[in-house]
């Protein structure tokens, strides 16, 4: 990929999506859109509605309510446009004017949750021939699992709690998981994030409640013991030698770490960034957050959730491979905390996109 001679970096932010975590997007991508470096970057706002069609935006008007995480929604009366699987000048055209959109340098997709964090888009982009931000087809993918995510870790003797995963709500009972897992328990979809569709359980008629919720979400349900411990993050940056930022923790005053905790209710949770945590706990998150990453094949960008208990012992809970990029999310924020501001965070996760397309251009591609 070469840049154009004199010309700002074209990219084209993907938000939005066929997911429960539509809003959280609209909001990533409201935060991206102010901080990008106007002076480097000329940014193409993509739209995609929550039947998945595509639009393009203007900058001034492409959400609706956006002061409000309540009622923010993407704004429907974008120019609609289309795929095309051609190279990269050609790839997205207006299904209005008939003509292209342009080329488009890198793409950043702010896409949380199915369709965007799973390797859909990754693998689309991928046909375009399109840099991207974040990781590949195949990080995305087992990164979005979190049954896959944790049985590779515990392979590679990375700790993680007990779990079972269920392809049918019928497939165990309440009694043979509290013998197995003990009480309380989480049911969660596995297939998504931002704790939407997920459940504290402590009874037999929550537990099919909360199978329910799950298997609405994703035909795969994680069912998982509680540690009952701090949960500390860390964010990870890079592709083949990654980097880890101080540690965040998360002060719950709800019940768990909900969506509404996460996005809605201000005083859900707070974020203590650093965590006051021993120096030697830091370093040893710290590497399991990198090894973890390595484990999983993730690049540019992910942020790991670990369980920390009193005894000093570390859980790995999951990896979140687009993480949120809203003005209280933690990700931005335990950069910012390390020493690296949002705005040169974007910077280096562009490159990071240059630099891995590059190097995949270099591969043979026939025999």
């Amino acid at each position: 990929m070469k840049k154009r001679a004199g010309k700002k970096l074209r990219i084209g932010l993907i938000f939005g999506g066929k997911s429960a975590e539509h809003e959280v997007s609209l909001q990533s991508a409201r935060n991206i859109i102010e901080v990008l470096d106007k002076n480097k970057y000329e940014t193409v706002l993509i739209g995609i509605d929550k039947k998945g069609l595509w639009h393009l935006h203007d900058q001034k008007s492409f959400l609706l309510n956006e002061s409000n995480p309540n009622l923010i929604a993407l704004n429907k009366n974008g120019e609609r446009i289309s795929v095309v699987p051609e190279r990269q000048a050609n790839s997205l055209v207006s299904l209005e004017k008939k003509n292209s959109v342009g080329a488009i340098d890198v793409v950043f997709p702010i896409l949380h949750g199915p369709f965007g964090e799973d390797g859909s888009i990754q693998g689309m982009l991928k046909l375009m021939d399109i840099p991207y931000v974040g990781s590949g087809i195949l990080g995305s993918a087992v990164g979005m699992d979190k049954e896959i995510t944790k049985r590779l870790l515990k392979e590679a003797g990375i700790p993680v709690g007990k779990f079972m995963c269920l392809k049918n709500p019928k497939e165990t009972t309440f009694e043979k998981v509290k013998k197995e897992l003990g009480l309380p328990l989480f049911v969660k979809p596995v297939n998504m994030g931002s704790s939407v569709g997920v459940s504290k359980v402590t009874s037999k008629n929550e537990f099919k409640k909360a199978l329910e919720l799950a298997f609405s979400y994703d035909r795969k349900v994680l069912i998982e013991a509680a540690i009952e411990g701090r949960e500390i993050e860390c964010a990870v940056l890079g592709n083949e030698n990654p980097i880890a930022s101080v540690l965040g923790e998360i002060a719950v005053t709800v019940d768990f770490y909900s969506y509404e905790a996460k996005y809605i209710d201000e005083n859900g949770a707070s974020l203590i960034i650093p965590a006051s945590v021993s120096h030697k706990i830091s370093e040893k998150i710290q590497r399991l957050a990198i090894q973890t990453f390595k484990v999983l094949g993730l690049e540019g960008m992910a942020r790991i959730d670990f369980f920390l208990k009193s005894n000093g012992e570390v859980f790995v809970n999951e990896a979140n491979t687009i993480p949120g990029f809203t003005k209280i999310s933690m990700y931005p924020k335990l950069w910012e905390k390390t020493g690296i501001s949002y705005s040169k965070l974007l910077d280096i996760l562009i490159k990071l996109a240059i630099e891995r397309y590059k190097k995949d251009k270099k591969l043979k591609t026939s025999y």
